[in-house]
């Protein structure tokens, strides 16, 4: 017995001691880890941390036994970054880092099970572990905002922290999808999740339904789809979701009881708002500017603040009130289709026969719906059934489900019904026998919704109108088929044989062509473009080029691109230059001629015998390999075909061996790069807001004419301020066409390789290289940016989170304070219509950059809204000259008589003088119809 109790004793001993000496030892290890702390920051005395004793350091908190359990160093502008030995202060429970200047990456904080608050925001650190959370079984608050960490994803280790409370990562780089672990099972007490201004993309988990958050920021990523989930988020009191990409209806806000704030401006939101919403009782902020709602506009109580912007929606009315029957018939339709995006965009007003995409009406009444190839989802609507002046129904080619309704055959006009080629199921309603029905192409036709469900896979359908009824039908219309066809065949043959004969004619010709005049060698012949075209340079006219393929001849050839479409490039032989000409023109391309210098080659001024001042683009020989003869060959194509007053003008070219060279019109001002950016080195005057707006407004209308206006449709891909050139006037011109691309026809888009200048680019150019003309509009929203700000889209002299034009100019434009902080200071905002319109450019740029393609409005709208603010209009006072002697008392009809009477005549008369007393004057006043123009303003180009 008193052996047991001995050993007894001997053990509790032993234990006590190794439990004394293991404190020990904890305590020197959280010293030393203090230690290295300090050192790594490279900490200010400020701090007070000069005693041995970390336990007695300003903002450094212990335990009775010795333990640091607190670091609260926030603020402190320190620098430096974070030792690894970190993780050993075991007890550690507070760690606030935030608003300092700590860089490097974050160690792993693996085992810090005693930590609760974790506040690393406003920092410099570059990388965070995947291991970060492993352990951390007490945190509740995580802030990591501002960093300008490495693209990351929330790791899987923060399950680790299940208790969880807040958790912020605002503008912290984070990518990827939202992980489906933030659940209410790992997280029943996560109450506030702020992860906006990242990288984040998908759809919005639908583990995200029950959890209790009561603020949920994740506006300004690539999230997309719908979010319907919020309904069941029924804690919720604050919601940004705002630049974005979701879409779709809204959900049913009605269990929302605390929901005080809203916004979701600048996303693609489609169908009418909720009364669930609209009647909220809690509601004190909703933002629902820039979306596609439809139906009428609605009225929130006096005590919501409201942001929304008539006209950025698709409202039915521009102020509260009921819509068109026939309006809310449609939206009734749209709903079991869950509200199409194209119906939201195409669908505005409030009456439907105007021009409504899909519908044909007759005298205010629907005839016609067509809604064939639209990739509508959903089932077809018993609401058809309300259009009872409804002729034909084409909804084939889709992906609808459900059944054909039976209300459609109370349609008593109805002559056509089209569903094939979709999904639809179950038995067929019984029509009338003279409607032309299609049904084919639907593998489930007639079968019960249970024999669908059972079946799983079916057999493929026939082909359209392959149904029971679509067959008879059919058979009934073979007769008239055949004849179609020999009709066609025969009127084909007669195409083709005219065809035929055309292209020999034209060989014939092109070959007379081939052996025409030949000038002597190095001439160069200046001759005046046709009267009444855009430009009123000279056209310069060389021959004797030693290449042979390229004389005085007119040809068309295909550059081949590598990429998708082919440009026709027109070799035109009195655009050829010599290159000996050239040599002489710049002083054999002297350095004293140099414009400036790019990654293509050199730009040189010269001077032809006439005095009249060029520019030489001279490629470098290792840059016209591949990549750099395309781009060469596509700037003649380009600008050959394009004329305008705001597009530099391609006055010749040269090809001689391994010299490629472009010569352009002479824009003496230089790059508008070198006004905006460079005005102090380069000794000129900063531009003034004035100057910066008209310029915006000629690069607008230059793109413009690029996009739509020109015989087709280009995109430029690199349109930047070294890409704008000015006048001496200080009128701007687009250059460097290079990169430019044929459009798509329609709003589809093409994948060529990346091109272009990082900070300009769209982000999706940048990641799928597919390309639409909103390229450019994205491209021209950051030079509004800068001729607003007077900083470059990519400044790597900023700091991070300032380093990007697009990312800082949204954050800087929330409100008026900051905005008017990030205005140009070479800008005089003393007068408040600068500031107004400076304002109006501001949200025209932020539109023109939207994340989303489709959310830029096109070049023309650009051009509307600038030219508002540049060409304000004023009446002035009658001029006698201005009326050209025409008798303005009598009426129209009078005066397009006598005008047909005069223009029927071959000369003047005395009966016509009587009509138009001073005809010379207004002669003289109609230039001729230049060359190359339409013979009327019907053409696709409107010229």
């Amino acid at each position: 017995m008193k052996t047991l109790i001995g050993l007894k004793l001997v053990t509790f001993l032993v234990l006590g001691i190794s439990a004394l000496f293991s404190g020990a030892n904890s305590q020197e290890n959280d010293a030393s880890v203090m230690l290295a702390l300090k050192k790594s920051l490279n900490s200010p005395q400020e701090l007070g941390w000069l005693d041995p004793d970390p336990c007695k350091w300003d903002h450094v908190g212990c335990s009775d036994d010795k333990r640091v359990t607190r670091i609260q160093i926030g603020h402190k502008n320190l620098q430096g970054n974070l030792p690894q030995e970190l993780s050993k202060l075991t007890e550690l429970e507070r760690l606030e880092l935030q608003w300092n200047n700590i860089s490097g990456p974050l160690p792993s904080l693996s085992g810090l099970s005693s930590l609760q608050v974790l506040m690393l925001s406003n920092n410099q650190f570059s990388f965070i572990p995947a291991d970060f959370f492993a352990g951390m079984s007490s945190l509740q608050s995580v802030e990591v905002d501002n960093n300008p960490f490495l693209g990351w994803e929330i790791p899987e280790s923060l399950k680790n922290a299940s208790s969880l409370k807040n958790f912020s990562a605002n503008s912290a780089n984070v990518s990827g999808k939202i992980p489906s672990f933030l659940s209410p099972d790992e997280f029943p007490g996560l109450v506030n999740l702020h992860l906006a201004l990242n990288n984040l993309e998908g759809e919005l988990p639908s583990s995200f339904s029950g959890l209790l958050l009561e603020s949920l920021w994740l506006n300004g990523q690539k999230l997309s789809g719908g979010i319907d989930v919020l309904q069941n988020m029924t804690f919720l009191k604050e919601v940004w979701l705002h630049s974005n990409g979701f879409s779709g209806p809204l959900p049913d806000f009605s269990g929302l009881k605390d929901l005080e704030v809203l916004n979701l401006r600048d996303n693609s939101f489609t169908g009418p708002l909720p009364a669930s919403l609209v009647n909220l009782e809690s509601l004190k902020f909703v933002n629902l500017t820039n979306n596609l709602f439809q139906g009428p506009m609605p009225k929130f109580k006096d005590s919501v603040s409201v942001d929304l912007t008539k006209d950025t929606n698709s409202f039915c009315l521009p102020q509260p009130g009921d819509c068109d029957p026939r309006v809310n018939t449609l939206l009734s339709i749209a709903k079991a289709m869950d509200y199409p995006r194209k119906f939201a965009e195409n669908w505005k007003g409030n009456n439907p026969c105007a021009d409504w995409f899909g519908l044909t009406c007759t005298n205010g009444n629907i005839t016609i719906v067509n809604f064939q190839k639209m990739g509508l989802s959903g089932t077809i609507a018993p609401e058809f059934a309300s259009l009872k002046s409804l002729q034909r129904l084409v909804l084939a080619d889709n992906n609808l489900t459900g059944t054909i309704p039976e209300e459609l055959t109370t349609l008593t006009g109805l002559a056509e019904l089209d569903v094939s080629n979709n999904q639809i199921y179950g038995k067929v309603p019984a029509f009338r026998n003279n409607m032309i029905l299609k049904t084919g192409g639907n593998p489930d036709i007639g079968k019960d919704k249970s024999d669908v469900t059972s079946q799983g896979s079916t057999s493929p359908g026939g082909s359209p109108g392959s149904g029971a009824d679509g067959n008879a039908q059919a058979s009934r219309k073979k007769p008239n088929r055949w004849i179609g066809i020999v009709l066609f065949s025969v009127i084909g043959g007669v195409f083709v044989l005219c065809l035929i004969g055309a292209a020999a004619f034209c060989l014939y010709r092109s070959k007379q062509k081939r052996f025409s005049q030949v000038q002597s060698p190095n001439a160069v012949v200046m001759q005046p473009r046709n009267s009444g075209s855009d430009n009123d340079s000279v056209k310069i006219t060389v021959a004797g080029s030693s290449v042979v393929s390229v004389g005085a001849v007119s040809e068309v050839h295909t550059v081949s691109t590598s990429e998708t479409g082919d440009i026709q490039m027109v070799e035109a032989g009195n655009m050829v230059i010599s290159i000996q000409v050239l040599k002489n023109v710049t002083n054999n391309f002297s350095e004293e001629n140099i414009l400036g210098q790019g990654g293509f080659g050199t730009v040189y001024k010269g001077e032809l015998h006439d005095g009249t001042k060029i520019a030489v683009k001279r490629m470098e020989c290792g840059f016209i390999a591949g990549k750099g003869l395309t781009e060469f060959k596509s700037e003649i194509a380009v600008l050959t075909k394009v004329r305008h007053r705001h597009l530099v003008g391609l006055l010749g070219y040269c090809l001689d061996g391994n010299e490629k060279l472009l010569v352009y019109e002479y824009m003496p001002q230089g790059t508008l790069s070198s006004h905006l950016f460079n005005w102090r080195e380069e000794a000129l005057k900063p531009l003034e807001w004035t100057k910066r707006l008209i310029i915006a407004l000629d690069v607008a209308r230059g793109v413009e004419y690029l996009h739509s206006l020109a015989h087709q449709s280009f995109i430029h891909r690199d349109l930047k301020p070294s890409n704008i050139l000015l006048g001496d006037d200080m009128r701007a011109k687009v250059a460097d066409f290079g990169l430019v691309r044929l459009a798509p026809e329609g709003k589809g888009s093409i994948e060529t390789r990346i091109a272009g200048t990082f900070g300009y680019l769209a982000p999706e150019y940048a990641v799928t290289g597919r390309v639409t003309t909103k390229v450019d509009v994205f491209s021209f929203g950051v030079i509004l940016m800068e001729l607003i700000t007077g900083r470059k889209a990519l400044d790597e002299r900023q700091p991070e989170e300032s380093m990007h034009l697009v990312s800082w100019f949204r954050r800087m434009h929330l409100n008026k304070d900051t905005f008017r902080k990030a205005i140009d200071p070479a800008i005089d905002l003393s007068d408040q219509e600068t500031l107004a319109s400076i304002s109006t450019v501001a949200e025209l740029a932020g539109h023109c950059c939207a994340r989303e393609p489709y959310q830029r409005p096109d070049m023309g709208h650009a051009v509307n809204v600038l030219s508002s603010l540049v060409e304000l209009w004023k009446p002035s006072e009658q001029s006698s000259d201005d009326i050209y002697g025409i008798d303005l008392d009598i009426s129209l009809p009078q005066a397009l008589k006598k005008w047909q009477s005069y223009e029927g005549s071959t000369h003047m008369d005395s009966s016509s003088s009587s009509y138009l007393p001073s005809l010379d004057n207004t002669q003289t006043s109609i230039p001729i119809r230049p060359y190359g123009f339409a013979e009327s303003f019907t053409s696709a180009d409107g010229r």
